[in-house]
């Protein structure tokens, strides 16, 4: 597993030293709210009218604790370095999209010939957070063209072959694994291969040797160790097996706010008919979409009371932010219209438009969904072709059968 979005969906953390930190990239888009424009077409309601009037002393808005003190540029790129970083961090474990944007705003104040190898890969991570892939492709092809620093090199390779995992660039994510175990050896390389080969036809050989690797190589870092445990639960799902949630809540006992494999225990549990337990996984998440959405589909499983509640409030801020013009991560938003609005057809566009650059298991298995709930054989067909050249078969695709 690479982890993504982020996201991320879709892990990597990029950091000067060590190499790897937990928490870091995820996969499926790498963080679970970006920024843009949604390809949509769907007309929605305007939220309420603008309020413009306020008295002196109104608090309008409470900016983070953690957000930075100033808007001046840092004084040296290790400075500059240490706080994009510690912004990116925050991103991923507060699931609050403003983290980004501070960190954006700091490289806008950059020339891209003034910032070294450390920055250009800091700059790759948080493209690929907002979904601009081939900005970050760009950044880290630049890194491995010109450093011949371990570290760099290192991080350049994964967060690359991050992207292409995402994105079903299976053929170009292998070469990247075969590299990083090169300069790389370790869990996290092994990590890279295994995910590879249970997407595209041999999961049960992947998942078989990277638990051996597991329990077999000695002086295993902790990171490399959890990278290895949520690749595992990964492929364990892929498998049906219900060891899948043993991995992740080894992740999750070490990392609470890993958020993508929050969402990946939880939806398990939905999926597998146990939604109290994707209420536990869920409880006090309601602020990252991805969660709220596998809660909000849980309260109503469940008949609770307060399901109504939690998806008027969802209903609310997807409206705003589609009327605003700003980017949900449509995953989030195609599950909302599919399972709680019961609108195929709108679920079907979102999961589309999320799938054209996003094909995580997740993104995978949405699609099939609104495809066959909007009975839609054109698109089921492209799917399934698709999974064909793929080699790829996931327990999780019951409506690929």
């Amino acid at each position: 597993m690479i982890y993504s979005d982020r996201t991320l969906s879709h892990r990597t953390q990029t950091s000067l030293h060590p190499v790897f930190s937990l928490p870091a990239l995820r996969r499926g888009g790498a963080f679970w709210i970006g920024f843009g424009l949604l390809c949509s077409s769907a007309v929605m309601a305007a939220p309420s009218p603008i309020q413009s009037d306020f008295d002196d002393d109104a608090v309008l808005v409470t900016l983070p604790a953690s957000a930075p003190a100033s808007d001046s540029a840092p004084s040296s790129p290790e400075t500059m370095a240490r706080e994009i970083q510690r912004l990116i961090s925050e991103a991923r474990r507060s699931g609050d999209p403003r983290f980004l944007g501070y960190a954006e705003r700091l490289f806008n104040q950059q020339a891209s010939q003034e910032l070294n190898d450390p920055l250009l890969v800091l700059r790759a991570t948080l493209a690929q957070s907002l979904h601009r892939f081939d900005a970050a492709r760009q950044d880290l092809n630049t890194v491995l063209d010109r450093s011949d620093a371990p570290a760099q090199r290192a991080q350049a390779l994964l967060t690359l072959a991050n992207i292409e995992m995402v994105q079903g660039q299976y053929d170009r994510a292998r070469p990247l694994c075969e590299q990083l175990t090169t300069e790389y050896p370790g869990l996290i390389a092994s990590s890279c291969h295994a995910q590879v080969a249970a997407r595209t036809g041999s999961a049960k050989v992947a998942y078989d040797e990277l638990a051996t690797a597991t329990r077999s190589l000695s002086n295993v870092s902790i990171q490399g160790f959890l990278w290895a445990q949520g690749t595992l639960g990964d492929i364990a799902a892929q498998l049906g097996q219900g060891s899948a949630a043993g991995h992740w809540q080894q992740v999750l006992s070490q990392d609470p706010d890993d958020l993508y494999t929050r969402a990946q225990l939880a939806d398990w549990y939905l999926q597998n008919e146990n939604p109290r337990q994707a209420l536990v996984v869920t409880e006090g998440y309601e602020a990252v979409d991805s969660l709220a959405v596998i809660r909000a589909i849980a309260l109503h499983r469940v008949n609770h009371p307060d399901a109504a509640a939690l998806a008027s409030r969802l209903r609310e801020r997807f409206d705003e932010a589609l009327w605003r013009g700003s980017m949900l991560h449509q995953r989030d938003l195609s599950r909302f219209e599919l399972d709680i609005e019961q609108r195929p057809d709108a679920a079907l566009q979102y999961a589309m438009a999320n799938w054209t650059s996003q094909r995580e298991p997740l993104d995978t298995r949405l699609a099939l969904r609104a495809a066959l709930a909007a009975q839609d054989e054109a698109v089921l067909a492209r799917l399934h072709e698709w999974l064909k050249q793929q080699n790829q078969s996931d327990a999780r695709y019951p409506e690929a059968s």
